[in-house]
């Protein structure tokens, strides 16, 4: 290693920098959040660069690259990093086992997208920029940081293999998986994920609103009618399944 560089400086730089975007955007809060990729080294071994326990709560989204982890994939230990390992460790290491093609576990407390997740209903996935995502669902409630949530995930992945996706976790969160050539082309997937699904879940909760008040008849994305209040409460998926020549940027 060069002298006055540290171990995957980029990467663990990228990370950082990312952390002060999500919280500096308010798309997680003080309560927490946690981030992940998978990064291969020059000999084949697969790391995961991952963000330390508190990384809001104590240090306000503002980090160094030194703070952040090198965890060894294999053995689940810390190689380097000054922070402590995050308890959520279990459900990152649960889908980067379950799926070999995610890269990124991105786990944030996105508010618009928490309310969605608090009430236990899927959210209503509307806009253009986010179809690509698909069905936005909700998953059964375990506490945080549980083995209990880990495996909801991993069932969850084990009968859903499509990526990029991003899944409501009851009262907790978002968490967004995505592949990509390598760990930071994930990352910075997850981070235009989380920003156009924070936009769509205000779209979604005003186009209810509009449903109840009598001045839409149903939910409408890209010209056409996806759904409706009473499919959404019985657990229909509401996204524009009819264009499968879509076009993302």
């Amino acid at each position: 290693m060069t002298k006055g560089k540290i171990l995957f400086e980029n990467e663990r730089k990228s990370l950082a920098d990312a952390v002060k975007v999500t919280y500096y955007r308010k798309n997680t809060n003080t309560a927490g959040g946690n981030f992940s990729f998978k990064h291969t080294d020059n000999n084949g071994d697969d790391y995961i660069i991952m963000t330390p326990s508190m990384m809001s709560e104590a240090y306000h989204g503002l980090l160094s690259p030194s703070q952040i982890l090198v965890v060894d994939l294999k053995t689940e230990k810390v190689v380097v990093g000054e922070g402590e390992l995050t308890r959520e460790i279990n459900m990152h290491m649960a889908c980067y086992k379950t799926n070999p093609d995610i890269r990124c576990v991105f786990h944030a407390h996105a508010p618009n997208a928490m309310f969605w997740a608090t009430s236990g209903l899927d959210m209503p996935n509307l806009t253009e920029a986010t179809q690509k995502i698909e069905h936005i669902k909700v998953l059964g409630f375990a506490p945080n940081t549980t083995p209990e949530l880990a495996e909801i995930v991993k069932n969850e992945l084990k009968n859903n293999s499509n990526l990029p996706k991003e899944y409501l976790l009851n009262s907790h969160g978002v968490l967004i998986l995505t592949p990509g050539s390598d760990g930071i082309e994930a990352l910075n997937k997850a981070l235009q994920i989380i920003d156009t699904v924070e936009w769509n879940a205000e779209i979604a909760y005003k186009q209810t609103i509009f449903q109840k008040l009598g001045i839409l008849d149903g939910y409408y994305s890209e010209g056409e009618k996806v759904g409706s209040v009473d499919e959404l409460t019985s657990n229909e998926e509401i996204w524009n399944k009819s264009r499968e020549d879509k076009v993302f940027e």
